[in-house]
């Protein structure tokens, strides 16, 4: 198992390893401080380099979203039990979910060569699920995160059919270095427009 706590464990270590759990018991700690609610558990199995399940827990509200590679995402929420999917053609004008505690110039130039657009301030993993479950079209990460942050709510985007790309068009992996840190990246679901054209 491999999570911020435990981030010490060598990459010489870490690179022999063909599955393992990352996981993140607090993600969004400065909405947990805030105290608006915006805060997740994350656990993920990794196998190779990639998320193949992962869990993403919202306390507050008491809703669970998972995610199976290549068999779908869920949400559990007030004891029901439902499928998402992303959807797959964007809306008008486009709804873009960011960052609440983290935004910069790259995410403002980024929105300025979208053009028409909706933005969705939310905190933590739950950006990642709002596209999942159709509630967002793109999710543009522009700066630093862990791979303890991300890899849980990839699992169920791309469990719901989306796609979490870094910006070369790569699929996000894990534990491919001896840093935790992850590239930019993007969370999308609409395959039909060249998101990542407008990142640069």
């Amino acid at each position: 198992m491999l999570s911020e706590e435990s981030k010490q464990i060598p990459y010489e270590t870490r690179s022999r390893w063909n599955s393992y759990w990352l996981v993140d018991p607090l993600d969004g700690t400065k909405e947990f401080l805030s105290r608006n609610g915006e805060f997740t558990v994350n656990i993920a199995l990794i196998e190779g380099h990639t998320p193949v399940f992962g869990v993403v827990h919202v306390p507050v509200t008491d809703t669970t979203y998972w995610g199976l590679a290549g068999k779908g995402a869920w949400r559990l929420r007030r004891n029901r039990t439902e499928q998402i999917s992303v959807q797959d053609r964007a809306s008008s004008p486009i709804r873009v979910v960011g960052s609440k505690s983290h935004r910069g110039d790259s995410l403002d130039a980024f929105l300025t060569r979208l053009g028409p657009h909706e933005m969705l301030p939310v905190g933590s993993s739950l950006k990642f699920c709002m596209v999942a479950e159709g509630a967002a079209d793109i999710y543009p990460r522009l700066g630093p995160t862990c791979e303890w942050d991300t890899a849980a709510a990839q699992a169920v985007v791309t469990g719901a059919g989306g796609c979490v790309t870094e910006l070369n068009g790569l699929p996000l992996e894990y534990n491919t270095k001896d840093e935790l840190l992850n590239p930019s990246f993007v969370v999308f679901a609409d395959r039909t427009r060249d998101w990542l054209a407008l990142m640069h």
